[in-house]
């Protein structure tokens, strides 16, 4: 089977290109994108806080707030900057005194439009049986 980028089940997804240019320097150009989705998602989102950690192996948390994660997810020059409900033991003890898994979604919901303006170049059109997934470039909106 094909590989593609991964991301949390469930989340709100934009998708980028890693500008990997020749005289580029990967790691460089991979820690300015993270520095651009923590400073734009902030001033946007301002109930989001830094924060540091890893769903699974290869989606990395960058911000957090009451309700989602905020992160990026690379592979083969292509990044997932995606919204995913919370999904760690704290969210869920809160939840169980106080439901916020439904409010959570609802809130993703609400701010769906703006992330994707914010941070979508790329549009997933399809994916092939074998996991090889087809984008095409997002029309600019001027």
């Amino acid at each position: 089977m094909g590989r593609s980028v991964s991301y949390p089940t469930g989340s709100l997804v934009a998708f980028r290109l890693l500008d990997d240019g020749e005289d580029d320097d990967a790691d460089w150009v991979y820690e300015c994108l993270v520095d651009e989705i923590i400073d734009t998602t902030k001033a946007a989102f301002p109930s989001f806080e830094t924060f540091d950690g890893w769903r699974g192996r290869e989606d990395r948390i960058l911000l957090r707030n009451a309700f989602a994660d905020c992160g990026i997810s690379t592979y083969c020059g292509l990044a997932a900057i995606w919204l995913a409900p919370r999904d760690d033991a704290r969210f869920w003890e809160a939840d169980f005194s106080h439901p916020r898994a439904a409010r959570a979604r609802h809130w993703i919901a609400q701010v769906a439009p703006r992330f994707e303006r914010m941070f979508g170049e790329l549009r997933m059109v399809g994916r092939f049986s074998n996991g090889e997934v087809v984008f095409e470039r997002q029309k600019s909106c001027i």
